[in-house]
């Protein structure tokens, strides 16, 4: 592909939008951004909040930390901290300069300001308003589709920013991802120019292998990647999932070192990213390949989450992890054929895993990705694959993915009210269980 090809500008802008470093789960640092630019354009510290926030954001809000305020969890800290110590400038960055200090104005904050809930009656997967006021005065700002897209900033009711329709589902708002398949995946990422990509791939290895080292000689969430390497012997298949594993423990319980996400995700980010930094090292790669097979396991996961959508009942951990298992046989030689079979093979064996929000079983869960998307190519190196009318999978790789795009975007809708409706109920009775402990 010649950078004078309309495609190369395509996929170099992907790259650009996806490829973004965050400080903590994005879904909370959203609605953390969302406050603290709310606050700003108010012009001084609200005393009441209202967050209408659609169900996805809420699940995965609900369970992790939020970094720098410790050891909050929450929608109410999340915002609480944007509003208390947040520099709305830094965008998903927004509690990265949190002093010693931080905490107890966030907490200070929640003590004596009042902060209310609600679910979004949007349609919108991803939607979150949050309006704040004080005395007369109120200000109000308006994210949709992705994690810092503003759409709407009103002050008394006057609107002082506004960029599209923010109700419509198919409104554009990244690079259009249409032209996106497998073959030109590979032929991008074996013909790009490498200093066109080679600073956005270098900080994804610097900030992902650095929370996945913290993540593993630390005490983070459930430990997995800490359970996995204690019970396997020293292997590259297990080391891969382990470090993953741990950079999402770590992340998940409010670890502050910032991610290099991917679809808006940081897990995703991780797991793209960590397994083919990790086979990379044990083959002995040059730096030129390990930064294509990290092209490749990007733009992979990408396009697969493209047909699903940011937020879904589909966990994206299971795109990541076929993006890493293509990563991965890209180190080992494999190209489309070799690649396109990974890919099919991993959607075959994963993809009913759902997504119930961020918290630490997400580690989990990631290791399994992983561990699909590495079986994936080995299958296809043993001789064997899945065909054509196995279940989901149809006949060329193009095909499947579609399959899994339809089936985490429309087949799952019901699945993800289901788990938001669960998830809800379940928050409701650990409040009133506390209030009444209260008493």
């Amino acid at each position: 592909m010649e950078p004078t090809d309309t495609r190369y500008r395509v996929y170099l802008d992907i790259l650009g939008e996806e490829l973004v470093p965050a400080m903590g789960c994005t879904e909370p640092i959203a609605i953390a951004y969302a406050a603290a630019r709310a606050a700003d354009v108010l012009g001084v510290i609200p005393e009441h909040v209202l967050i209408e926030a659609s169900g996805n954001i809420i699940k995965n809000v609900k369970s992790v930390v939020v970094p720098n305020t410790g050891g909050l969890r929450g929608i109410e800290a999340a915002a609480a901290a944007g509003i208390a110590a947040g520099k709305p400038q830094k965008a998903l960055e927004v509690l990265s300069t949190l002093d010693a200090a931080g905490p107890e104005r966030i907490r200070e904050f929640l003590r004596g300001g009042e902060i209310k809930v609600t679910e979004s009656k949007s349609a919108l997967p991803l939607d979150l308003l949050v309006t704040v006021s004080t005395g007369g005065e109120s200000a109000s700002v308006r994210i949709s589709h992705y994690h810092t897209n503003i759409v709407l900033i009103t002050r008394n009711g006057e609107v002082m920013y506004e960029n599209q329709d923010c109700d419509d589902l198919e409104t554009p708002v990244l690079t259009d991802r249409s032209l996106m398949n497998v073959k030109d995946i590979l032929d991008f990422a074996e013909s790009v120019v490498l200093e066109d990509v080679e600073d956005l791939l270098q900080r994804q290895i610097d900030c992902n292998m650095a929370i996945a080292e913290e993540g593993l000689s630390g005490d983070w969430g459930a430990n997995i990647g800490s359970v996995l390497r204690d019970a396997w012997q020293d292997d590259v298949k297990i080391r891969a999932k382990a470090l993953a594993a741990a950079a999402s423990d770590a992340r998940m319980s409010g670890c502050s070192l910032p991610v290099v996400i991917v679809s808006g995700s940081g897990n995703q980010g991780i797991t793209a990213s960590v397994p083919v930094v990790e086979y990379a090292k044990e083959l002995g790669a040059d730096r030129e390949t390990l930064l294509r097979a990290l092209l490749v396991s990007n733009l992979v996961t990408i396009h697969q989450k493209t047909g699903i959508g940011r937020l879904s009942a589909y966990c994206g951990a299971v795109s990541a992890g076929c993006g890493a298992g293509a990563g991965i046989a890209w180190l080992h030689g494999g190209r489309y054929e070799e690649i396109a079979h990974t890919i099919v093979n991993a959607l075959a064996t994963v993809s009913g895993i759902i997504c119930d929000g961020a918290k630490p079983s997400c580690a989990a869960k990631i290791a399994s990705s992983i561990d699909a998307g590495i079986l994936g190519f080995l299958m296809f190196e043993k001789g064997q694959q899945f065909y054509g009318g196995d279940g989901i999978v149809t006949k060329g790789v193009e095909n499947t993915i579609e399959n899994i795009g339809r089936l985490g975007r429309d087949g799952m809708r019901e699945t993800d009210r289901e788990i938001i409706r669960i998830m809800l109920e379940v928050r409701g009775r650990a409040k009133r269980t506390s209030q009444d402990g209260e008493r």
